[in-house]
């Protein structure tokens, strides 16, 4: 091979390429939408996998409630009489573990008689427990066992000393708290006027015992279902009077919103009755001039009342199972005019998990004869009061009940 041979079969030398500023951000730009395309793939991806079993959840899914939209003003503001405080925690929890849901409590001298979830009529005498009578069938402890089981609610003292009982499925009962004997005074399974007893709840009795004043806070929702009642808002519920002399009832108030606790008058003119799902107390005359009447006690309150007890003042003590806080946030007053939402709830959520939504928060209130706030007692994350459904004063003690803590609460008034 000669010289010229080599030279032509030389290849050129390329000069080594010039990384530019424009060539840099082109590749970076490239590389980032490319990125980006796989960030939005995946999340759209994602997306899918969690939306449609909801919308196929939404769609296909039957909600088990008709729910109505109800009007809730705006809560009060917890300040002033209302200012939260740490009071009910200087409450001491009696029996713990020993008993479940002690609704509401009657006391008859140092005794105190309490029913419970699981069926029972207790007496609490000398730190003990003893069981006076069972209304329903031994089984219990489930929700599908409940109507059989009984759930004992509102008790009170009779004048003789008896025990009046109201069962949310049983009816109404005296009980001898000695013998333990039930009388059924009113059975859920003879309607009144056209409509059945489904959830009878609290009562009150008068001084000589010839007038039983319940609520039947449904008669489309049992107990089991209070929830479903509440969120439904469903306005079925009544105030009825049982005479026990000529054995009739009668309806003095419907179409209210999960009637719950009553209580009369000191003259024994009127009668109050808690409307929980509208945070309210309706007065409804019994004797008087106005006797037939009705009005508005107290509206707005700042949570859903349950039980209501008279109060050595003169006044009464309200329980509230839940608090409309204000400042801050209330699932119920929330949902109170979406229906719709409140479908997409219960479509996807039962009413333990529902329940766990609500804030711990406790309140007892304190009300004049005229329904005038006195005081508030306050566990604002149920650190030691939990689930309230009443405040039963005795011997300058409050005894606190409720519908699901396994103890009950006692409270010296003079601490607070």
């Amino acid at each position: 091979m000669n010289e010229m041979e080599g030279v032509r079969q030389r290849r050129p030398i390329r000069p080594p390429p010039v990384v530019t500023d424009e060539a840099t951000e082109q590749n970076v730009k490239e590389r980032s939408t490319y990125s980006g395309k796989v960030f939005l793939v995946t999340f759209l991806t994602l997306a899918l996998l969690v939306l449609l079993p909801l919308l196929a959840a939404v769609f296909v899914l039957k909600c088990p409630i008709d729910p109505q939209p109800i009007s809730l003003p705006e809560p009060p503001l917890l300040s002033g009489i209302l200012e939260p405080n740490l009071k009910l925690r200087q409450a001491v929890r009696l029996f713990e573990g020993q008993l479940v849901g002690p609704e509401s409590i009657a006391s008859f001298g140092d005794v105190l008689y309490t029913g419970t979830a699981d069926g029972q009529i207790l007496k609490i005498e000398d730190g003990k427990i003893h069981t006076v009578a069972r209304l329903g069938r031994p089984l219990c402890g489930t929700k599908e066992l409940e109507p059989s089981c009984g759930r004992p609610l509102g008790i009170r003292i009779g004048p003789s000393g008896t025990l009046f009982v109201a069962d949310c499925y049983l009816g109404i009962f005296e009980v001898n708290p000695v013998t333990g004997d039930a009388k059924m005074l009113v059975s859920p399974s003879n309607p009144i006027q056209g409509k059945k007893l489904s959830f009878v709840n609290d009562l009150a009795v008068t001084q000589d015992g010839k007038k039983i004043y319940f609520t039947d806070s449904s008669s489309k929702w049992q107990r089991r279902d209070y929830l479903y009642l509440i969120m439904e808002g469903t306005d079925d519920g009544r105030l009825l009077e049982y005479d026990t002399v000529t054995k009739e009832v009668k309806v003095l108030l419907d179409g209210l919103r999960f009637p719950n606790g009553v209580q009369l008058s000191p003259a024994e003119d009127f009668v109050l009755v808690v409307e929980t799902t509208m945070a309210r107390i309706r007065r409804y005359y019994v004797a008087g001039l106005r006797k037939g009447g009705a009005d508005m006690f107290l509206e707005n309150m700042p949570g859903f009342p349950d039980n209501i007890r008279p109060s050595s003042s003169g006044g009464y003590w309200v329980a509230m199972s839940a608090v409309r806080q204000n400042p801050g946030f209330s699932m119920v007053d929330f949902l109170s005019q979406k229906p719709w939402l409140k479908e997409l709830v219960f479509k996807l959520l039962g009413q333990e998990t529902a329940l766990k939504l609500v804030p711990k928060y406790s309140l007892v209130l304190e009300l004049s004869e005229s329904g005038i706030y006195l005081r508030s007692l306050h566990d604002p994350n149920g650190e030691v009061v939990t689930y309230i459904s009443e405040a039963h004063e005795h011997d300058g003690h409050l005894y606190l009940g409720s519908f699901r803590s396994p103890f009950i609460c006692k409270l010296n008034l003079q601490d607070v």
